[in-house]
């Protein structure tokens, strides 16, 4: 029975905390990243860009995003440089976790967000599985 509803639990995407004395608590899975060109739905919650510049071809009247922290977003320097080349991936996550470490009262509101509400993180690069979000968002998921 128990197997059962783990995994009707594990498909609402909602994280169990067991102890020795059984549940302790009970908290839903809120962040996840998207691409800005997706479009907006209501269980995104709070919707962030955490890109420096403004996406092409999106206009900010219709975007529907709560806010732009280009503070967060990787230095232009770093942008350039990684140009988003998978073999560049592993050396710009490790540069751009330096890059956020100066911004930790961000991090820290963003992850109150998300402890409230639904936080979704936008970011336009083509590639979704090598841009900052992704580091972004892990980054996020290790703050206490």
């Amino acid at each position: 029975m128990w197997r059962v509803y783990s995994r009707l639990l594990f498909y609402l995407n909602i994280n169990l905390s067991l102890s020795k004395s059984g549940l302790t608590s009970l908290k839903s899975v809120t962040m996840k990243i998207k691409r800005i060109y997706e479009d907006p739905e209501p269980a995104d919650g709070y919707r962030v860009l955490v890109d420096r510049l403004w996406p092409r071809g999106i206009k900010k009247e219709t975007a529907q995003i709560d806010e732009w922290i280009k503070e967060i977003a990787p230095s232009a320097e770093l942008r350039k440089w990684f140009q988003h080349k998978p073999e560049r991936f592993e050396e710009f996550r490790k540069k751009y976790k330096q890059e956020l470490k100066a911004h930790q009262s961000e991090l820290k509101r963003l992850k109150a967000i998300d402890s409230k509400q639904n936080l979704t993180l936008l970011y336009s690069a083509k590639n979704e599985q090598f841009n900052q979000a992704v580091v972004l968002e892990d980054v996020l998921k290790k703050i206490q």
